[in-house]
């Protein structure tokens, strides 16, 4: 069912070359963007932590966190709002950025100013936004949904790549183990290879407790090391991870993000193990 050896077709994204040839590249930031001068400040850290260490880097941040567990909770500063922020630290910190985008999101005026599209788990199986999300002409990192298996992976997409967009990833964030838990299982990060499309590994949702918190999603970030260890074991192109100055104090997933001042001792471990796993063919 899975291609071990992997034969996903490389591309650029952002101006770097993608694929288990290449070294990992990092998208990371806060959840949810809370302030123009927080958003500068983790885009700025994690610029110069990546560049120390030669890994090439998206800043990730969303204005609209859609999927909430109460409407009561802080979903960000909206849109104009949002994009104005994203377009500050493109311009001040000058990297490459990506955001959430939800059925309603009007995506080419997001397109105008992210570098990026990033998909919902939960909206994986909408065949109508994932095409029209991969139509807007921008690449799409395109999150597993927490019910999906990994080879149902290649329908969806299959879905995107239809649109004649090429630059098309795959992303793994665990999958419902039962109530209010996820779990990791690293083979589907070899089996998510068959979509032919990089792939990419989410190490703070993957240790996300949905809804534990009843009104909002609880976490258990001790683990975002291990699960991040085992994934670059495996042989990915791309990891993906939510980081905040304080997460206790983190208005969305700071039960699961990982602390910024801890992101560059992961970063330099990530960073030699990922190049020893790709020393040799992957087995």
């Amino acid at each position: 069912m899975s291609n071990i050896e992997g034969s996903a077709r490389p591309f650029e994204l952002c101006g770097f070359p993608v694929g288990l040839e290449h070294p990992l590249f990092l998208i990371a930031g806060t959840c949810v963007i809370e302030s123009e001068q927080m958003a500068l400040d983790t885009a700025g850290t994690l610029k110069e932590i990546t560049g120390t260490l030669d890994i090439p880097f998206i800043y990730k941040s969303s204005f609209d966190k859609a999927n909430r567990s109460s409407h009561a909770s802080y979903r960000g500063p909206g849109m104009e709002e949002g994009l104005r922020i994203l377009a500050e630290v493109k311009r001040q910190i000058g990297v490459p950025v990506l955001t959430d985008v939800h059925e309603d999101t009007p995506l080419q005026e997001v397109a105008s100013v992210v570098d990026v599209l990033q998909t919902p788990a939960f909206l994986c199986r909408q065949t109508n936004f994932i095409q029209n999300v991969a139509g807007a002409g921008k690449p799409v990192n395109i999150k597993k949904g927490q019910f999906l298996a990994p080879w149902d992976m290649k329908h969806v997409s299959a879905k995107a790549l239809a649109t004649g967009n090429r630059h098309i990833m795959v992303c793994e964030r665990g999958v419902s183990f039962g109530y209010n838990n996820l779990v990791s299982d690293m083979r589907s990060l070899a089996i998510m290879r068959d979509t032919g499309c990089p792939v990419v590994y989410d190490a703070t949702h993957s240790v996300q407790l949905p809804g534990g918190q009843g009104t909002a999603s609880g976490g258990q970030r001790e683990f975002v090391p291990a699960l991040a260890r085992a994934a670059v074991a495996v042989g990915i192109s791309g990891l993906f991870m939510e980081t905040h100055p304080d997460p206790n104090r983190a208005l969305s997933d700071g039960p699961n993000s990982w602390p910024l001042d801890r992101m560059k001792a992961l970063l330099e471990l990530l960073a030699g193990l990922d190049r020893t796993v790709k020393a040799s063919p992957l087995l």
